[in-house]
């Protein structure tokens, strides 16, 4: 009985401590983080920023300096730890191969994950150890319009249902076994559809990068007990950028009302229609696509699958990095 009065009296206690205290997160401000950079040299230029930063996604040296350098050096750590890790067990295996080390990069639609994903790229192609990183998108493994129009599901595009969850596991589990030459299907965001009969090459990269919406959703566990392995599964390290609703919002209906002066002109994009009509109308329909698709799709799969991720980084009204979470080891 006194053991258990000893077990209850340490859970009340644990209790009674701060939530922070019982998280699995480790918080660091902007300026704690920044400071964990130490002596990671600056290797991106101004010009290679602007080739890097997505669409209505800005992003400054200084945020590379206090942000991006301090975890491509977390980053390079780890990944130089794994790979030791790798050629230990081989060894005691008597085997031979060459595994990548795969980092995930999750969050909300308008974001900012594909600037981030490109700017880690290119950061960390940069380190000794790693000179060959290769970087996907989930968007190659949606359905095709074809087959998402024959489903009814073009209102649900980004929704877990509407990609060949199938094909991007294959792929991922091709990668992760040290395969040659694995193909991913290819996306335009001009035509909003698969780019028929067009692949890209993964041939054995020392770091592979996946960036999608939904790439830390769990799937759900089989009945019968079968193995289901996750897309997640396959990571070994993941990032989710976080940001408030209304933030999001905003930064989407400022890009989709950039794009119709840009990407929406072209005669082959599949939003040609939107370039032509007003602002008030523009951004009726855009802030009618983020409610009624975006918004629910985070609510319902994005936003709960943050708490799975190594690393999360918020973003704050200018979208700089206010915030970032480490998962403790």
């Amino acid at each position: 009985m006194a053991l258990v009065e000893l077990v209850r009296d340490i859970g009340n206690e644990a209790l009674d401590q701060p939530r922070q205290n019982l998280s699995p997160y480790r918080r660091f401000t902007r300026d704690e983080w920044a400071g964990l950079r130490a002596d990671t040299p600056m290797t991106l230029t101004i010009d290679d920023l602007h080739r890097l930063q997505s669409i209505n996604d800005p992003i400054s040296m200084d945020e590379v300096a206090a942000i991006y350098l301090p975890l491509s050096r977390l980053l390079a750590l780890y990944v130089a730890a794994t790979q030791g890790l790798f050629k230990a067990t081989q060894r005691f295996l008597g085997a031979d191969g060459k595994v990548p080390y795969i980092i995930g990069v999750a969050g909300s639609v308008a974001v900012g994950k594909s600037t981030t994903a490109r700017v880690l790229q290119a950061l960390l192609s940069r380190w000794p150890n790693t000179p060959k990183v290769d970087l996907i998108t989930t968007d190659g493994f949606l359905l095709p319009n074809a087959q998402l129009k024959r489903q009814r599901l073009m209102d649900r595009k980004g929704f877990p249902e509407s990609y060949d969850s199938a094909r991007l596991l294959r792929f991922l589990s091709a990668v992760k076994a040290g395969e040659r030459r694995v193909e991913a299907p290819v996306y335009s965001h001009l035509t909003y559809d698969i780019v028929p009969d067009e692949v890209i090459t993964v041939d054995r990269p020392d770091i592979l990068i996946v960036e999608g919406v939904n790439v830390l959703l769990p799937s759900r566990p089989p009945r019968d007990g079968k193995e289901t392995p996750f897309i997640s599964d396959f990571f070994d390290f993941s990032v989710y950028l976080h940001s408030d609703e209304a933030l999001l919002e905003k930064w989407y209906i400022a890009r989709f009302m950039r794009l119709r002066s840009t990407m929406f002109r072209d005669p082959k994009s599949y939003f040609k229609r939107y370039s032509d009509i007003s602002d008030q109308e523009a951004e009726k329909i855009a802030r009618d696509i983020w409610t009624r698709i975006n918004l629910r799709n985070l609510h319902e799969n994005i936003l709960p699958t943050r708490a799975r991720a190594s690393l999360i980084l918020t973003k704050g009204p200018s979208h700089r990095i206010e915030e970032v979470a480490l998962r403790k080891l």
